[in-house]
């Protein structure tokens, strides 16, 4: 295993440790002017860039991402701009030895949104090929103590998929991420398999009514957390923060909750968001004997937040966002998103393909099924494999990096 860690002063600077299994150590620089433009190329291509629909259809249509050669291009500028060479060889000499080694990575801002696992680190060949990644957060995000007792976790895993939000309807920009509920075998079977796995909450009798529901609020999410369970995911609306107003606790979650909820976010219409901030204070700030957001929500060992930018509170020198926040409160691993991701329907109306093809609920699935296996990083890093074997061989859009490669690891 090999930890890797980034910092900006002017230059991009890189240092990296080898430990557990292997010895040696190594630094990089990337000089200031190449680490922008290879950023800024990679910011071009996502859907974030130009915003909206417009954003999404530019980078389905004509962005980098888009074809499989642009794509190698960018990620040949990247690895070029961010990736010494010297690390690579370390890497292939483990690899010869001990098989593929684990890479952890903590990244500045600058390079937070860099999918790292694409970086085309010598010639076609990815980091991907060469080894499993993982993107660390600074230790200090970690509680000092546990929030709660630490009974061992119950069976039970908590799946929050694409709850309704009060005020909007499921066309409006905050409504439905999967489609109307039972239209989606492939989300049906994942939860049955959940339902036939052990306890899922909320408890439901039939996989349709896990699905669209209204009463997934935030008193009801830190009942069940509470209550121990073993995972939790969240498929559904995220709303980053602007990095430039450097408040990466402004980033929001949406549940069900109306105006009436107490919390430290506005309301959005009939709707208060829960915040990062939230998780992190909980009522500490509005009452005198309110208490922290650990005790309120304390996480489970392995979440899920599948929607837009849900890990993009690493971008900010202060790092107090929703991923950094569920770690904060007592997460082990939290699988999030780097930028924003197009749904299924945004690949129908905008690439052209049929409604059959779901590429966000592969996504999905595969994420469930990591957090299932007793190395989520390596199995996530296996599916992130086949979807670049596709990508290669056929660069069809559904294998586009613009939705399997926004997903990562992060663990402390």
């Amino acid at each position: 295993m090999v930890q890797v860690r980034l910092a900006d002063a002017g230059d991009l600077f890189m240092a990296w440790t080898w430990v557990a299994g292997a010895q040696g150590f190594g630094t990089g620089q990337g000089p200031a002017a190449e680490v922008d433009r290879a950023v800024a190329a990679l910011a071009a291509a996502l859907p974030g860039a130009g915003g909206g629909a417009e954003g999404m259809r530019r980078a389905l249509d004509s962005g980098a991402m888009a074809g499989h050669r642009a794509e190698h291009l960018l990620a040949l500028a990247l690895a070029e701009a961010l990736w010494p060479q010297g690390l690579t060889a370390q890497i292939r000499q483990v690899s010869a030895r001990a098989g593929r080694p684990l890479v952890r990575i903590q990244p500045s801002p600058r390079v937070a949104q860099v999918p790292w696992e694409l970086l085309a680190v010598d010639g076609e060949v990815r980091l991907i090929d060469l080894a499993d990644v993982v993107t660390t957060a600074p230790v200090s995000l970690r509680s000092r103590g546990p929030a709660v007792p630490q009974a061992a976790p119950t069976d039970a895993v908590v799946l929050v998929l694409d709850p309704r939000v009060p005020g909007f309807r499921a066309d409006s920009p905050l409504g439905s991420v999967l489609g109307p509920p039972g239209s989606d075998p492939a989300l049906l079977a994942l939860v049955r398999r959940r339902l036939d796995a052990g306890a899922v909450l909320p408890p439901v009798a039939a996989p349709v009514e896990a699905f669209r529901r209204s009463d997934l609020d935030r008193d009801w999410l830190g009942g069940v957390l509470r209550e121990r369970p073993r995972r939790l995911m969240y498929v559904g609306h995220v709303s980053g923060a602007p990095v430039e107003g450097g408040q990466s606790e402004d980033g929001t979650l949406h549940l069900c909750c109306g105006p009436g909820t107490v919390g430290l976010t506005g309301t959005v219409r009939t709707h208060r968001p829960l915040s990062a901030k939230d998780l992190l204070l909980g009522t500490l700030p509005l009452r005198a004997d309110g208490e922290p957001g650990a005790r309120i929500w304390p996480a489970p060992p392995r979440v899920a937040l599948i929607g837009c930018e849900s890990g993009g509170d690493l971008r900010f020198a202060e790092s107090f966002g929703l991923a950094t926040a569920m770690l904060h409160n007592g997460a082990e691993l939290v699988t999030a998103t780097r930028w924003v991701l197009p749904t299924s329907f945004a690949f129908h109306r905008l690439a052209g393909l049929p409604d059959s093809v779901r590429p966000l609920t592969e996504a999905i699935v595969a994420v469930d099924t990591a957090h299932e296996h007793p190395d989520p990083v390596r199995r996530l890093g296996r599916w992130q494999r086949e979807q670049l074997d596709h990508w290669r061989t056929g660069g069809r859009i559904e294998h586009s990096p613009l939705l399997w490669a926004a997903m990562t690891c992060i663990v402390v």
